[in-house]
């Protein structure tokens, strides 16, 4: 009996051992900035009834934890309800704080997060008030906010989504900044994470100010970066030459970017979009 009792003994210790190291494996963040393009009859071909039923398919392949998108028209909004059943959804519309005109909305998966805290500003000199154009813009702007519980690890974490406007450069900086104070005010000492359009290349001013700030581009900071490096072709019709990435993750240094994809997929009957979804797996840098 004593030669079959040892390697008992071993295998079971073998187990309980590789128990402990996969509990003590944190559990990653898959997170995903992506302009859906909004629902505009004049795209044709391209046009969000076309598209929609690809873009609900990709979405369920990746899978997401937490994804923030733009331009999300109140009838995307509830497509993209129907067809992500899994995760929750927040956000208002930017005309109104309501539910007229587009979104940036959060959707988190259901099954991985507790919601703590959310909410909805402008980006203006008067957060408080929607439809309002701040800094010269040429839209209103706004951004969505939820401060979520990981049901995995029991880490709180910090996630805002915007969309910065397309025109104004001082929009763009003061809007950023306005994200950055509401970030420290909201969420201090919290994992935060940043996504959106913000109309900018990595190095213009937006995204410094983040940097300024201690956040990281998931980008350029990733362990392994894949992908085109642009995001926004318009529907395939820009020259690559003059296609730029413009659409991003940013983190806290409390999260560390393992990798960082543009998602360059095409489905057969056209695009997702006119900007590549960028998907960015994060994890926790250190210890509860």
């Amino acid at each position: 009996m004593k030669p079959l009792f040892l390697p008992l003994i071993a295998a079971l210790l073998l187990l309980g051992s590789c128990g402990q190291k996969a509990a003590d494996v944190a559990p990653t963040l898959n997170v995903m900035s992506f302009n859906i393009r909004l629902d505009n009859s004049g795209d044709s071909l391209n046009a969000w009834p076309h598209r929609r039923a690809d873009v609900g398919r990709m979405l369920n392949y990746y899978a997401p934890d937490l994804l923030g998108m733009q331009e999300v028209l109140p009838q995307q909004m509830e497509a993209l309800k129907e067809m992500l059943p899994q995760y929750a959804a927040l956000g208002v519309g930017r005309e109104d704080g309501k539910a007229e005109g587009e979104f940036s909305p959060i959707f988190f998966r259901k099954d991985r997060f507790d919601i703590l805290r959310t909410g909805n500003f402008s980006l203006s000199p008067t957060p408080n008030q929607f439809g309002v154009k701040g800094w010269g813009a040429a839209c209103n702007r706004i951004c969505t906010w939820a401060l979520l519980k990981d049901k995995l690890s029991g880490r709180e974490v910090a996630y805002f989504n915007t969309h910065l406007d397309h025109v104004s450069g001082e929009a763009r900086r003061e809007g950023m900044r306005l994200i950055v104070d509401s970030l420290k005010a909201i969420a201090p000492a919290m994992p935060a994470i940043v996504t959106g359009d913000f109309n900018c290349t990595p190095d213009a001013e937006p995204a410094q100010v983040l940097t300024q700030a201690g956040l990281l581009n998931a980008w350029t900071s990733a362990d392994v970066s894949y992908g085109p490096e642009w995001s926004f072709h318009d529907f395939g019709r820009l020259p690559r030459a003059k296609r730029y990435l413009i659409d991003f993750v940013f983190a806290t240094p409390q999260l560390h970017a393992a990798r960082c994809r543009v998602v360059s997929d095409v489905p057969t009957t056209g695009y997702y979009s006119d900007h590549c979804p960028v998907m960015a797996e994060l994890t926790f840098t250190n210890p509860q």
